[in-house]
């Protein structure tokens, strides 16, 4: 039975039905409260004893203990006798509250009010997060020492939500609508300037300047007379652009939308609908598309192929060259989204290289750097003869463009075997410096995550943390919110590799994937968390885990151990038989590892020595976290069990 714990209001509990729990009496709820407050952490009793009491009774250590027990009566009824709880569990000196990710209320709102979402998502989001509070944060509390930070903390981003929730409507043109919970927010709040600077901003967008002024105004005379405040230079600024109409506080979306209809328009009439040039404007309409989102990059995979289709049809290699080629969108994750549609790019490109003329080099270097990077993963030599020659050509041109794509391309060919990433942190590094100097924004992103990738399989997280800062701002300032994706993961990853409590670890992995949901990426998504998890256990020496999982792809090489882990060893040698070789990958060393060490618990001398031979150039690597999401510890160690077990 899963128990939902609230927060957001007076502190309770529901069962799997969503029925309320009875939590006893005050000092109960006090108890789940500070375990709530610990985050996953371990509250020393003494430490809970202080804070229950200001002059604690002689039995208050037996006490603590009594209302512990109590509380684990009724959060597990259906726990049997005698068997350790796994919700409210003791560890150590103390006891920790080990909930889902998303099982307090709290943490799911700190999800809605900080993630990145599209201005309709983030709405629809942030007003049911909004609707979770049904009063201050640990309202019985509020007297409480212990229990100040945590409701200030939630109480400021509760308020930041409401703004960022106003922005978002008004980023969709619904300033209207933004107004009345703005005007309620800043009469209740009226030191948040940012909250006066969007009600104003969106009475002006609604016409009402002379609204939009006197709220202005009024900000300064609270701000001054009530809190001894100067307005801030933003909000001074704000009162001279409304006074002179500036042309910046039109609603971007509108004035976009505006222009966009209008060239659409123009384009219609002016380019004939048979026209060829209409081919190469829709590829590059796909690959501007590609970058925008999880509804975006869907939408440009699904009409890439029929694009090249129509220029194969008209007979026109250099054309067909041009489509093909104009699709560079730049590429992190070495598993196709779409292994059939990556078949099927490549086949044309081959098709079009073999028609089209030598003295084409530009255009040959986009198809051979389009081959590179659709061949992703492949065991065949092609793709790397491909990342090459484009390479190549692409030097030979003064082209940055075209260089990064064809570098984006040998990155994807960079894995022909273990311990590569020191050859891929320079890939990242060109490509970071040719974007700067040429204002190409996407591969600049590009190289920071390539960075970071190699930074992190070298073990060097503080030179992996500036990457990974430097991407989200990237990505922040030019809207690319698909960058969020791998710099969550990341953090994750970073988390689970410094040693933090498994469970911690394993919470972070999970927010990771819930941010992950629906990002557009297949070939990122399918099986990661449970991969994830199953290499945090592996790094921790600790069993598989042994519920259901979606495996995706990774099933053959988890397979071993969960059967291990099942108690059922004959199968599980087998398992370790018939183990595929792992594709050349981010996830090439992590792979091994697991059937390394599936290999070793089953006495697979074989195996042992194939592992032990591909991991052996990665040795001063951590395993996996080349791929930026997750790892199973330093390569070394690996090697180390695999030595000590082939000398036995």
């Amino acid at each position: 039975m899963e128990v939902l714990f609230g927060v957001l209001g007076p502190v309770t509990a529901w069962d799997g039905s969503g029925s309320a729990i009875a939590l006893k009496g005050p000092r109960h709820r006090a108890v789940l409260a500070r375990l709530i407050v610990a985050r996953g952490r371990v509250v020393p009793v003494s430490r809970i004893v202080d804070d229950l009491w200001a002059d604690p009774p002689s039995d208050a250590v037996g006490a603590v203990r009594t209302f512990v027990a109590a509380l684990r009566r009724v959060l597990e009824p259906d726990r049997p006798p005698r068997t350790p709880s796994r919700l409210l569990v003791t560890e150590g000196p103390g006891y920790a509250l080990r909930p889902a990710p998303d099982g307090v209320d709290a943490w799911r709102f700190e999800q809605a009010a900080t993630a990145t979402r599209p201005p309709s998502e983030q709405v629809k989001e942030l007003d049911e997060a909004l609707g979770w509070w049904r009063g201050p944060a640990y309202a019985e509390f509020a007297g409480e020492p212990w229990a100040h930070a945590e409701r200030s903390r939630l109480a400021e981003l509760r308020l930041h939500a409401v703004e960022r929730r106003a922005g978002a409507l008004m980023a969709l043109g619904q300033a209207a609508e933004a107004i009345p919970d703005l005007d309620a927010h800043v009469a209740e709040h009226p030191w948040r300037e940012d909250a006066w600077r969007l009600l104003a901003l969106a009475l002006y967008r609604t016409g009402r300047q002379g609204d939009a002024l006197a709220v202005l105004r009024r900000a300064r005379s609270l701000l001054v007379e009530h809190l001894g405040l100067d307005p801030s230079p933003m909000l001074r600024r704000l009162e001279e652009d409304i006074l002179r109409q500036a042309d910046h506080l039109e609603l971007g979306h509108d004035a976009a939308s505006r222009v966009w209809a209008q060239a659409a328009e123009a384009y219609d009439r002016s380019v004939s609908s048979s026209a060829r040039a209409r081919l190469e404007s829709t590829v590059g309409i796909l690959r501007n598309l590609a970058v925008t989102g999880a509804g975006g990059l869907v939408a440009a995979r699904e009409q890439r192929m029929a694009a090249i289709t129509a220029a194969e049809e008209l007979g026109d290699a250099e054309l067909t060259a041009r489509v093909i080629g104009a699709y560079d969108v730049p590429a992190i994750w070495t598993r196709s989204d779409d292994p059939r549609q990556a078949a099927e790019v490549v086949a044309a490109a081959e098709r079009c290289l073999a028609r089209l003329p030598h003295e084409y080099e530009a255009a040959r270097a986009r198809l051979l750097a389009t081959i590179a990077l659709e061949s992703r993963g492949a065991l065949s030599d092609r793709g790397r003869a491909a990342a090459r020659e484009a390479e190549r050509l692409a030097r030979g041109l003064d082209d940055p463009a075209l260089l990064a794509f064809a570098l984006n391309g040998a990155f994807m060919q960079a894995f022909d075997r273990a311990g590569r990433a020191a050859r891929r942190d320079g890939i990242g590094a060109e490509l970071v410096d040719l974007s700067a100097r040429n204002d190409l924004v996407n591969y600049e992103v590009l190289g920071r995550l390539v960075r970071l990738q190699a930074r992190c399989a070298l073990g060097d997280f503080t030179g992996a943390d500036a990457h990974a800062d430097a991407a989200d701002r990237l990505a922040e300032r030019h809207e690319r919110p698909l960058v969020g994706v791998f710099t969550t993961w990341y953090r994750a990853l970073r988390l689970a590799a410094s040693g933090a409590p498994m469970a911690e670890a394993e919470a972070a992995y999970r927010n990771a994937a819930e941010h992950m949901r629906g990002c557009g990426m297949p070939g990122l998504e399918d099986g990661l968390l449970s991969l994830a998890l199953l290499c945090l256990r592996v790094q921790h020496r600790r069993p598989a885990q042994t519920c259901p999982g979606d495996w995706g792809p990774y099933e053959p090489w988890a397979r071993p151990l969960l059967l291990l882990a099942r108690d059922r060893p004959d199968e599980a040698a087998e398992a370790v038989r018939d183990v595929p070789e792992p594709p050349r990958d981010l996830l090439f060393e992590a792979l091994w590892t697991l059937t390394a060490q599936a290999a070793i618990a089953v006495g697979d001398h074989t195996m042992m020595q194939r592992a032990h031979t591909e991991l052996a150039p990665a040795a001063g690597e951590l395993a996996g976290a080349g791929s930026g999401v997750l790892t199973t510890g330093p390569v070394s160690h690996h090697l180390n069990d695999l030595t000590t077990a082939l000398r036995t």
